[in-house]
């Protein structure tokens, strides 16, 4: 599978990813590692995890450029249970049998090394790595990695209203009123005595009287008793995430006894 320079350098800062062998993506492109003997491209790392704080280690055999991305011939499990390799610095022999172990390929006797985004040296040697080349300087720089956390907006879940109708029974008291039939006798005096006599002497008649009475009367009427609406207020609160980081330390190994101020 073979890389060219320009291949390379484009994808180096392309800012492409590394994706699996069914197309899913497992990281972002991160060092390409060549072989010393061959100066062929052997080892690219994915960047994987919380803002890309993990890296991993695929081979480059089997795998093809497809646009600006890198497709290994690998599944994304696979790759993110590699064995931990530091990145940054040569692969020592005994960390390149332990990734070839691990991909199931057969080992080589040579070890890899990085080129970055400015720098493609496939003749030389890792900057910074050897100790009397021209490349280096006479200081030694220390470098950490720091912790950026940040946050961003995601939906969480979704509320709505919704209106339906529901049946209940309500009971009331009203007071109603009918009339009902008494019979009232009055005797016979001299002040109504006129009227007893007004009609014949015997007789037959019938006298009819009309009761009436009060029924509940039901109405039903719609009327409007409230109105609501939904509206969101925002909540912050304190979540806590944690990270290994890593950092560099520099001590100097001095041949005698001479002490370092």
């Amino acid at each position: 599978m073979p890389f060219n320079k320009d291949q390379l350098d484009n994808l180096i800062g392309s800012n492409g990813d590394v994706v699996g062998r069914s197309g899913e993506k497992i990281g972002d492109i991160g060092l390409i590692y060549l072989d010393n003997t061959t100066s062929e491209p052997e080892w690219v790392t994915v960047r994987t995890g919380l803002f890309g704080t993990s890296e991993s280690f695929v081979p480059l055999s089997g795998a093809r450029i497809a646009g600006n991305d890198i497709q290994v011939d690998y599944d994304k499990d696979i790759v993110k249970n590699a064995p931990r390799v530091d990145v940054g610095k040569q692969l020592s022999f005994e960390e390149e049998q332990q990734l070839y172990a691990h991909y199931g390929l057969a080992s080589t006797q040579s070890a890899g090394f990085e080129t970055g985004d400015v720098d493609y040296n496939p003749g030389g040697t890792t900057v910074g790595y050897d100790t009397s080349g021209p490349t280096t300087d006479d200081a030694m720089t220390r470098s950490e990695e720091q912790l950026n956390v940040g946050t961003r907006s995601q939906e969480a879940g979704r509320a709505r209203l919704r209106k339906y109708v529901v049946t209940e029974n309500v009971t009331q008291t009203i007071p109603v009123s009918r009339e009902e039939v008494r019979l009232e006798r009055e005797p016979i005096t001299d002040e109504n005595l006129g009227a007893a006599r007004s009609g014949p002497e015997i007789s037959e008649e019938e006298h009819e009287v009309i009761l009436h009475e009060e029924r509940p009367v039901v109405e039903k009427q719609a009327v409007p008793v409230e109105r609501l609406r939904l509206n969101t207020e925002t909540v912050t609160e304190q979540e806590t995430v944690s990270e290994d980081l890593r950092k560099e330390q520099i001590e100097a190994d001095i041949d005698d006894d001479r002490t370092i101020r």
